[in-house]
């Protein structure tokens, strides 16, 4: 396995085709491409295909978040997510805040990650389109 801190090399194609294997959807490609632009993409390739990746979202002072930590079903329990998280926390220099998903709680919390606060979203209008 080969993990890449900081993937400038990630393509927004291989991105898209990834997370359609996790989360199917009609995404938008501009906007993908800017999105990854924004954040510090964490990877974990086997061979040429992307089977792994964390992505922060940080100002690189005060807040960090983890938008997303997502593995390919198949390669899920090897070790990957907490690889990914590991290296998140070596290369962040915030706290890193995010919300999870009930199910993968005890994921986070054998990866050393503490409960902390209660998560809340505002919904723009123009987001839902």
């Amino acid at each position: 396995m080969e993990y890449r801190v900081d993937d400038q090399e990630l393509e927004t194609s291989v991105f898209l085709s990834f997370v359609n294997k996790i989360w199917p959807g009609n995404y938008d490609v501009d906007k993908t491409r800017a999105a990854l632009s924004k954040t510090l993409n964490i990877t974990a390739y086997d061979g040429q295909v992307l089977v792994g990746c964390l992505r922060i979202l940080t100002d690189g002072y005060y807040f960090g978040t983890i938008t997303e930590l997502l593995v390919l079903p198949q390669y899920q329990r090897q070790g990957i997510g907490s690889r990914l998280l590991q290296l998140a926390k070596d290369h962040t220099p915030t706290v890193l805040y995010f919300g999870a998903q009930p199910e993968a709680e005890p994921f986070y919390e054998k990866n050393g990650c503490q409960k902390s606060l209660q998560s809340y979203m505002l919904k723009n209008d123009e987001a839902e389109k």
